[in-house]
């Protein structure tokens, strides 16, 4: 195994045990915390007045599902700037409804909502377990507690062929209300609560309320015949989120290293528009980068719009590679392909930030790591995704490009995408932070 390849499958690996400790937004803030943690970062209180200085390592959590982690440069930002990469913890899945049990046909049911852009047909016969955070009232105090139930305890079936003779011939038609509904058992009634009870251990009236998504039990693996895929659920984008903190961690720690403060912000509510507290169109990244230029030891004039001026964003989320199968979908010579490194993203419509100038950044990093990014643009006659990158650009006046590691599936409840292709994001984005 070439040296190359080796660093590629166990980034990979190391990359599959992120997503297995992370089946829904809250437990990802959970998993990059422990690992910023054991870097030697800390973690601060937004209601608590800041001291930060050059070289310091912090990080604050925002709403449990969204993290900002920053290490104070050795200049002051309106010199050095801030470098921040950005991604999102959240993912397409089935949320659980507030009032969610139900009895239908002699089953007890589980009533969901979709989150996201999901492709309904990926959920059908996967073995399905819950997971999330409880809200339980304990010694007059509301705790939030992280749940995970581990095991299959739930699933969405498929109708028989023999009742659908037309669904391999018409397509398969799902309506979300009817179609997408979990069985959970047999009987009258589920007892979602008591569920939950025993998994936190606590009463079963003392469950307030909860944030639960179902996941799928299979855990990420690496496979076709050489180990050169990756089949996961959460690709998108746990696998940028993932990047994003190998690449904090593992850049020079010493104060002297870099003039800018880098910082990786990872946003919830991005695959439904952002439009939150903790969502990339909130004000969680203007805060911190706020109070980092306020409490900065020296004093500079006109301090955050001068660092705003002279920083960089590279919005990391992941990209489309060409399906084999439908290559026709794709712009002709803008066709990216698995384990050949990052995509950068461009659409003049504004749907994703780059322009020239942070594309050409984006390109010499890539190189300086030892090869040429690939290019998406979709399709003139298809519309464009987006991501936090327009967001925040507009929000901050960051110059902004909008890159990712080319994927298949994205949106499936299981996803694929390139061993090698981790790694690579990984050794770009921490230059992209220097």
């Amino acid at each position: 195994m070439s040296a190359l390849r080796e660093r590629g499958v166990a980034a990979a690996r190391d990359l599959c045990a992120f997503i297995d400790r992370s089946p829904t937004p809250y437990h990802a803030v959970r998993e990059v915390a422990s690992r910023l943690v054991a870097a030697g970062f800390s973690e601060l209180a937004e209601r608590d007045a800041w001291a930060v200085g050059p070289g310091d390592r912090r990080f604050i959590i925002r709403g449990g599902s969204t993290i900002v982690a920053f290490v104070v440069g050795a200049e002051h930002p309106a010199l050095g700037g801030f470098r921040v990469l950005g991604a999102h913890t959240d993912s397409p899945n089935l949320r659980v409804k507030p009032s969610a049990e139900l009895s239908r046909s002699g089953y007890q049911q589980l009533g969901v909502e979709v989150y996201g852009g999901v492709l309904y047909s990926t959920w059908l016969d996967r073995d399905l377990s819950v997971a999330g955070r409880v809200h339980v009232r304990r010694d007059g105090r509301i705790e939030r507690l992280l749940v995970d139930l581990g095991r299959p305890v739930a699933r969405v079936p498929n109708l028989a062929i023999h009742l659908n003779r037309g669904v391999n011939s018409e397509g398969l038609v799902l309506n979300a209300q009817k179609h997408l509904v979990p069985v959970l058992g047999l009987g009258k009634e589920a007892d979602l609560n008591a569920l939950l009870a025993r998994a936190v251990d606590a009463p079963r009236d003392a469950i307030l309320g909860f944030d639960l998504c179902l996941y799928d039990t299979l855990k990420a693996s690496l496979g076709g015949l050489s180990d050169e895929f990756i089949f996961a659920s959460r690709l998108d984008n746990l696998a940028s989120c993932h990047a994003a903190t190998a690449a904090l961690i593992g850049g020079d720690s010493s104060s002297s290293a870099s003039a800018a403060t880098r910082v990786i912000a990872l946003y919830d509510h991005e695959e439904c528009g952002s439009r939150s507290a903790v969502g990339a169109a909130g004000s969680v990244l203007r805060d911190v980068l706020a109070r980092i230029v306020d409490v900065y030891p020296a004093r500079e004039p006109q301090a955050f719009a001068r660092a705003m001026a002279g920083s960089l964003l590279v919005s990391a989320d992941m990209a489309h590679a060409v399906h084999p199968n439908y290559a026709d979908q794709h712009e002709p010579r803008h066709a990216p392909q698995i384990n050949r490194g990052l995509v950068i993203k461009s659409n003049v419509n504004q749907s994703y930030a780059t322009d020239g100038a942070t594309a050409a950044a984006l390109e010499a990093l890539c190189h300086d790591v030892g090869y040429a990014p690939q290019r998406f643009v979709v399709r003139s006659d298809l519309p464009c995704g987006s991501t936090i990158g327009p967001i925040t650009a507009a929000s901050l006046g960051i110059a902004t490009v909008d890159v990712g590691a080319p994927m298949l599936s994205m949106h499936s409840c299981r996803e694929m995408a390139g061993t090698l292709d981790v790694h690579l994001a990984i050794e770009t984005y921490r230059r992209a932070l220097s």
